[in-house]
């Protein structure tokens, strides 16, 4: 077992997981999206974008769990930008202000 000091945080590794930009969202903005294993491991893998409510799953998930491809491959910008200031609240902070910092459009008040 390695101390504490020497493990490296889930953390670690965000900020390049992070498109260069919006528009590099190219995700669809209608239809359904099936999330690879290494998103979502357990349960639910298939989301109807045009539901609301299961494009909110499927965003937070892929934000969570998914890598740079996947994050451009899944995610449309409009839809990102739309349902911000709900994911921001269910990504945690470490997370949020790195997406905040590199893309400040998404900063609450600025849309």
């Amino acid at each position: 077992m390695r101390p504490a000091s020497t493990l490296v945080p889930r953390s670690a590794g965000l900020s390049e997981r992070l498109p260069a930009a919006l528009a590099d969202l190219h995700g669809p903005e209608i239809g359904e999206v099936t999330v690879p294993l290494h998103v979502a491991w357990s349960g639910m893998r298939a989301f109807d974008v045009g539901d609301p409510a299961q494009r909110l799953m499927l965003y937070h998930l892929v934000l969570a769990e998914g890598q740079r491809d996947d994050i451009e491959g899944m995610l449309a910008r409009p839809y990102l930008v739309d349902m911000w200031h709900k994911l921001r609240t269910m990504i945690g902070p470490h997370r949020r202000r790195l997406w905040e910092a590199r893309f400040p459009e998404l900063k609450v008040g600025n849309q």
